[in-house]
């Protein structure tokens, strides 16, 4: 069990005494922050196969309009000119 400990009085100033702020412990934090670390990855792995098929739908579109099998590579890392460096 955690004991509440009294706010110093630097921490009342800045704080202000209206109780309004909540206070968490180090173990209430760390299971916070761990569940929107998991949050995040999952959005982000979400986003990055969305994209990956988005990418790989355009490239097969380059791929069906090519005329010239010799320049398909070509038009395919050109897609996105802005990405090529």
């Amino acid at each position: 069990m955690t004991e509440k400990k009294e706010m110093s009085q630097l921490a009342r100033q800045l704080l202000g005494n209206s109780g309004a702020v909540e206070f968490y412990t180090q173990q209430e934090f760390d299971a916070a922050l761990a569940v929107a670390k998991a949050e995040i990855m999952t959005v982000a792995i979400e986003t990055t196969k969305r994209a990956l098929m988005i990418e790989r739908e355009e490239c097969a579109k380059l791929a069906d309009e090519c005329t010239d099998i010799e320049k398909l590579g070509e038009a395919i890392r050109n897609r996105i000119p802005s990405q090529r460096q």
